[in-house]
């Protein structure tokens, strides 16, 4: 079984100014002159792990890796002014045309699978190979299975108690909208307490065995507040996309090349998604982890994207994939 490349520190970092209020932070990583590839975080909102630059062999990639608007190190902090997947899809090609990038590699996971898609779909001719992880199109059956009675609840329902009591929905109201309504209230208590809630449903669900290193990461309060804040904003205006934007536009890179990781035990996004994804995308690869759920560390996930990233190096250069 593959294990993360060793840690490595960046040899560049940036502070890019974009559609203001918004301050991106970027960094550069392993091969100044290797095959570039974009890391697509996950939330929306949950920022960049250091530990993100370990799933590519620093000596063929260069690596970058960005925090998404109002999250990580990026600035302002969970600010949602000017926050959309429009936006972040131009952020994104404004920081390869900065980097002096013609093409490049896309490694998203969650809803750094639904950006990346989204990305990929208007910059096809910039978009050499795609990994993508735990797949999230962003649909609403999505949002119900994880948010609401029924789906992800009836699995952990000890841990939707502690979801569901945090926040009561008023007359009308869905579980997001609710915890949008709190979360952008003026309780600071309650809306601390509801940001930590909401983080903590997700941590809690994202692996198949109890994980303590994730919860502790989501449900720090910079990273907690980001999350929930953000991942609300963008359920509430359906992800700022069409509905079923992403399947019907696969026409658009049929061609790109893509390996899909997903684990068979995914709690977060149910695997017929990336069924779905891999059955309107003829070029793609679709590997299901038997025994893993959404976390892309995970020992059987982060050996499944780690070999993805060898294979898609090996493609650029030799032409072949070894699967």
């Amino acid at each position: 079984m593959l294990t993360l490349y060793p840690d490595i520190k960046p040899y560049s970092t940036h502070r890019l100014p974009v559609q203001a209020p918004h301050i991106l932070y970027v960094e550069e990583s392993g091969n100044p002159d290797g095959i570039p590839v974009l890391f697509v975080h996950g939330g929306p909102g949950a920022g960049c792990s250091p530990r993100a630059r370990c799933f590519f062999d620093p000596e063929r990639y260069r690596i970058i890796l960005f925090d998404q608007r109002g999250c990580g190190r990026s600035e302002p902090h969970a600010c949602l002014d000017n926050n959309s997947t429009p936006a972040l899809v131009a952020d994104m090609e404004y920081i390869r045309q900065h980097l002096n990038i013609d093409k490049w590699v896309l490694f998203g996971g969650s809803w750094g699978s639904t950006l990346s898609l989204a990305y990929a779909q208007a910059h096809a001719e910039r978009v050499q190979a795609m990994i993508l992880r735990g797949i999230f199109l962003c649909r609403p059956r999505e949002l119900s299975w994880f948010y609401a009675e029924g789906g992800a609840s009836r699995v952990f329902p000890d841990y939707w108690q502690d979801f569901s009591d945090c926040v009561a929905p008023r007359d009308g109201e869905n579980r997001i909208q609710a915890y949008h309504r709190v979360l952008h209230g003026e309780n600071e208590v309650a809306r601390m307490s509801a940001a930590k809630a909401w983080s903590l449903w997700e941590a809690r669900c994202s692996t198949l065995r109890p994980n303590h290193d994730v919860e502790d990461h989501l449900m720090d309060a910079h990273t907690a507040v980001a999350m929930s804040h953000i991942e609300t904003h963008y359920f509430v205006n359906d992800a700022f996309m069409e509905e079923n934007q992403l399947l019907n536009n696969m026409a658009a890179i049929e061609n790109i090349p893509g390996i899909i990781v997903h684990g068979r035990y995914d709690m977060i996004c149910p695997l017929e998604s990336a069924v779905e994804l891999h059955q309107h995308w003829p070029s793609s690869e679709l590997h299901i982890i038997r025994d893993a759920g959404h976390s892309a560390f995970e020992a059987s996930i982060a050996d499944a994207l780690v070999k993805a990233s060898d294979d898609i190096a090996d493609l650029l250069t030799d032409g072949e994939l070894s699967y």
